[in-house]
């Protein structure tokens, strides 16, 4: 080999070297988190806004390493499966889904697809996990334990509405916990001597009609069953029962501060910024059904004294000294 073409080589090899020995950086991956909800927007800005900042004090910047897309049904069950299926096409992550109907509809959607729950009610006996301890599927994240609640509902009611003789039960045929919530209502009243009367709802106007069941069927109290829907509706719920005069217990705060009188339930806000611990170990490659099914630590009690004024209803000490908030 000549000298020339010796030097040649020497130099193109020289040339390569630092391409060589120095890495390329690599774009970072953008995490897709789809959220999908059964009601609108509009009710859960609040608690979307807690799994923003719950994401970002993890140090995820939408824009940057995250990109959230939204789906809401506002109340429209029918329209959970199709909301799903286009958090598939767009290839999310992970998929948020807030309340039963929700979880249930991306459930059926992808088998694959992490999910995280919130606000889902009694997710072993809706089916969407075999284990709080380890889930064993796609699908983890935060219960509400709504089915233990559902007897205390009626408690709490019994305590504020001592001489309660038949307490209506609102709920909604969609929903896949209500047939079991239901029940626990009933046996709760089979001891007290309470007739429990079920009264279906699936629409605003089929809530107007439910009052005026109630009203005709003589209905001492109300209780609210967990629903989307009745989330999307509570200043209707809240001025309708004030207009029927009805004791009514639900188990969400904003209720009370819309002017229903009482709420029994987990803090919303909060779970959604426990949500984003999820996502979190999710991405960086834990498997859902290794992570366990979060229960709520506290339940909190709200009460409107205003409300109970105005239905002519003494709340007694016993209920004022065990809120968490009273409204006056």
């Amino acid at each position: 080999m000549s000298k020339r073409r010796q030097t040649l080589i020497l130099l193109g090899t020289g040339a390569m070297l630092p391409w060589l020995s120095v890495a390329q950086p690599q774009p970072a991956k953008v995490a897709r988190i789809g959220v999908l909800g059964a009601t609108s927007a509009a009710s859960f800005t609040g608690f979307v806004d807690e799994l923003r900042a719950g994401l970002r004090e993890l140090g995820y910047v939408e824009g940057k390493n995250i990109v959230i897309e939204y789906r809401w049904a506002d109340g429209n069950y029918e329209q959970l499966p199709v909301l799903a299926r286009e958090l598939i096409q767009i290839r999310a992550d992970v998929i948020v889904a807030a309340t039963p109907p929700a979880v249930q509809a991306a459930q059926r959607a992808t088998s694959t697809i992490p999910i995280v729950m919130v606000a889902s009610g009694d997710p072993l006996g809706s089916g969407f996990v075999t284990s709080l301890s380890r889930p064993g599927g796609n699908i983890t994240g935060l219960s509400n334990i709504n089915m233990d609640l559902s007897r205390k509902y009626l408690e709490l009611l019994r305590i504020a509405v001592p001489k309660l003789s038949r307490v209506a039960v609102l709920m909604n045929s969609n929903h896949p916990s209500h047939p079991d919530m239901l029940k626990n209502v009933q046996l709760g009243a089979k001891t007290t001597g309470v007739n429990v009367l079920p009264i279906e709802a699936s629409s605003a106007k089929q809530i107007e009609a439910a009052f005026a069941t109630m009203a005709r069927e003589r209905s001492s109290a109300l209780i609210v069953l967990p629903d989307p829907l009745f989330r999307n509706q509570e200043r209707q719920i809240a001025e309708l029962a004030l207009k029927s005069r009805l004791p009514t217990i639900s188990w969400f705060r904003e209720f009370v501060e819309a002017g229903g009188l009482m709420s029994y339930g987990h803090n919303n806000a909060e779970q959604f910024r426990r949500a984003a611990t999820y996502i979190d170990k999710i991405l960086k490659g834990v498997k859902p059904g290794e992570l366990p099914v979060e229960q709520p630590m506290k339940l909190e009690l709200f009460i409107n004294r205003k409300t109970a004024n105005a239905i002519g209803v003494t709340i007694p000490n016993e209920l004022i000294l065990r809120a968490d908030k009273v409204i006056e």
